[in-house]
């Protein structure tokens, strides 16, 4: 805000940068796709090139140590034994010659001894390349590379605003020189990490007819989960109905609820549970069942309704018979008389 501080100039844009970094990372993915097998083939061909050409350097390395090690034994060998002097410094030299000779073996032995990756195949190269985002997004996957191959493609990001459409605009300048926009909506502080609106809902639905540890138990046995991916706890659900003015939910006295439960409405309509659940799932009886494993939710108004009134009469009409032999029925048993 230096600027509208200092001359009255307009603040910079601002925005929550998470989502654009998806948005380019998908653009990225999108443009490496199609190379991704040969970036592969030839990442693995370039890997073999290096490992050789360090072998051949360090077998250069013994070729020449060795060469120095018999050199030195030769004047060694030619000097008059008399001369201690002269024999103990010539000795000396091969010495060194032959610990430089033991040197290199040592490290050529070290490199083979790190057996090389194989070289994969061309099926599991395609198999990489198909799943390249779960490869970028890998947590082994070098921070670096990533970096380098971002500045490689992308020259640069030019973000700007769209405040009548409250949009994100953000044009991509890649290094071939085509240009590519991208429009995300511009969420507000916290969004991202907000519970869902239909996890809002339910909560808002169950808290008619059950309290808050009720509440949190129907969640989590759903699968449900915050917008930080935690489960829900009597508390978080106390702080999720704060935020929202979820009203917490009171027992009435008996016969004076407004919101029931499955049992409680199919007490109230006079049929059983079942009879009531199947007439809300065919839509003849107004209810909300806000998740999938979890309660019903029934209005006393909509008890009171045609529908329920009308499956009640149903069922009284039906009544209980009890079940008597037809004459046309055969025996399994053999008459006795």
């Amino acid at each position: 805000m230096r600027g509208r501080i200092d001359y009255g100039e307009p603040n910079c844009i601002a925005f929550g940068g998470l989502r654009v970094d998806d948005v380019v990372e998908a653009a990225l993915l999108a443009v490496m796709q199609p190379g991704a097998i040969e970036a592969a083939r030839a990442a693995e061909a370039q890997a073999s090139t290096r490992r050789d050409e360090a072998r051949e350097a360090m077998v250069r390395d013994l070729e020449a140590a060795r060469y120095a090690a018999d050199r030195a034994f030769w004047q060694y060998d030619a000097a008059d034994p008399e001369n201690r002097l002269v024999t103990g410094e010539l000795e000396a030299r091969w010495n060194r010659a032959l610990s430089r000779v033991g040197a290199c073996e040592t490290r050529i032995g070290a490199h083979d001894a790190l057996a090389p990756r194989p070289a994969l195949p061309p099926v599991a190269l395609e198999t990489l390349a198909a799943d390249l985002q779960g490869v970028w997004a890998a947590p082994t996957t070098d921070a670096r590379l990533k970096k380098r191959i971002v500045r490689t493609l992308i020259h640069e990001a030019v973000a700007d605003l769209d405040e009548a459409r409250a949009e994100i605009v953000l044009t991509l300048h890649w290094i071939g020189g085509a240009h590519t926009e991208h429009r995300l909506p511009r969420r507000r502080r916290g969004q991202r990490t907000s519970t869902p609106a239909d996890v809002v809902e339910a909560v808002r639905a169950l808290a008619l007819i059950a309290r808050d540890d009720v509440i949190a138990g129907v969640l989590n046995r759903n699968g449900v989960r915050t917008g930080h991916g935690n489960r829900f706890t009597r508390e978080r659900v106390t702080a999720l109905r704060s935020q929202y003015r979820i009203p917490v939910f009171r027992e009435a006295a008996a016969g004076d609820e407004p919101w029931l439960t499955l049992t409680q409405a199919a007490a109230r309509v006079g049929v059983a549970a079942r009879t009531l659940r199947l007439a809300a799932e065919r839509g003849e009886v107004d209810a909300m069942h806000p998740l999938a494993d979890g309660p019903w939710v029934f209005s006393r108004a909509a008890l009171d309704g045609p529908g329920a009134k009308a499956l009640a009469q149903e069922a009284s009409n039906r009544g209980k018979h009890r079940a008597v032999p037809h004459p046309a029925q055969q025996s399994l048993f053999a008459s006795i008389t």
